[in-house]
């Protein structure tokens, strides 16, 4: 097996859940693994579980206390088979449908109960297509058919990946042209909207389906409601105490500017089809997020956290 890496002490009861992360992600749809991770074991440990990572290279720093930590990869779980013994419940992040079913293999095998796969938003819409093409739904699928309890979670954008430096595009190199420039240059400043939500909501969502059994065999859709980009440079504007220039991109020049970051076409495409879209349908689709039931409030019983938030509690990124 190996080595975990156990930091201090770990409590001594509890049941044991192993979070997966991996490098960060560009491809449309992928959630920050290890932003949402952390936040998810300080939460798991905060109510009195016992939390094992396993994390690839990139990944391995800035755990909370009492985390046993395994350097490996998810996507590689044969070679480290031992990480699911003595598991309860798996956060399975970042997984790739090539290797899933071997990951789940070894989970059953090792008595693991529960997997809670953290999807993306809109898998559904893959049905259209020849399996072999699927993705998203090509994971929750074969954790379905693994002999588990499930749940998928269905996350809209989440607030940090700008951070993590995994999608969406937008926002991505804000960072650095706050910090040098105090400027943002993005293609649909005006009309362009995405639905966010704040890591630490998002992570509540996972402990709520890691640990009550009332969401087994359900989708959670874990949505934000659609911010402007306009919005969101204000509220870090607001944070950082100073004024942010906004200077409106053709979608071309964004892709330029993404492609420039290392975005392949595949995010960028959703990136600026999501922009214009919620822009366009904005009425409606913050409709569909208010109707979703369970509500991330009501799974998670208490409001939730806003951009605002999220660029004080940021701050400091952007000076």
């Amino acid at each position: 097996m190996r080595e975990i890496k156990q930091i201090k002490s770990a409590p001594e009861s509890g049941k044991l859940r192993l979070l997966t992360v991996v490098s960060a992600r560009k491809d449309a749809g992928s959630s920050p693994t290890g932003i949402v991770g952390r936040s998810l074991a300080q939460q798991l440990l905060a109510v009195g579980d016992r939390v094992r990572v396993i994390a690839e290279s990139d990944q391995l720093a800035d755990w909370p206390d009492a985390v046993e930590l395994v350097e490996g990869s998810i996507t590689r779980p044969e070679e480290c088979a031992e990480v699911f013994n003595g598991v309860d419940g798996v956060f399975l992040a970042g997984a790739q449908p090539s290797t899933v079913q071997d990951a789940l293999a070894l989970a059953l095998a090792a008595g693991v109960r529960r997997i809670v796969v953290l999807s993306s938003h809109g898998p559904e819409y893959e049905e259209s297509y020849p399996p072999e093409t699927w993705f998203w739904l090509a994971i929750e699928r074969a954790v379905e058919r693994s002999g588990m309890e499930w749940t998928h979670i269905r996350p809209s954008a989440v607030m940090g990946s700008m951070l993590e430096g995994s999608y969406p595009a937008t926002g991505s190199d804000w960072p650095d042209t706050i910090r040098r420039e105090l400027v943002v240059r993005e293609a649909f400043l005006d009309e362009g909207h995405y639905p966010f939500i704040h890591e630490d909501d998002l992570a509540a969502v996972a402990v709520s389906a890691l640990r009550d059994d009332e969401y087994v065999g359900g989708i959670l859709e874990a949505v934000g409601l659609p911010l402007s980009t306009l919005s969101r440079v204000r509220s870090i504007a607001k944070a950082i105490g100073r004024d942010i220039d906004a200077v409106e991109l053709t979608p071309a020049d964004s892709r330029t500017n993404w492609r420039r970051r290392g975005w392949p076409d595949s995010g960028i495409d959703v990136t600026l089809y999501a922009l214009e879209e919620y822009g366009a349908q904005l009425a409606e689709l913050t409709q569909w997020t208010l109707d979703q039931r369970p509500s991330v409030q009501e799974i998670i019983g208490r409001s939730l956290r806003t951009y605002d938030d999220w660029a004080i509690e940021n701050a400091d990124r952007f000076r």
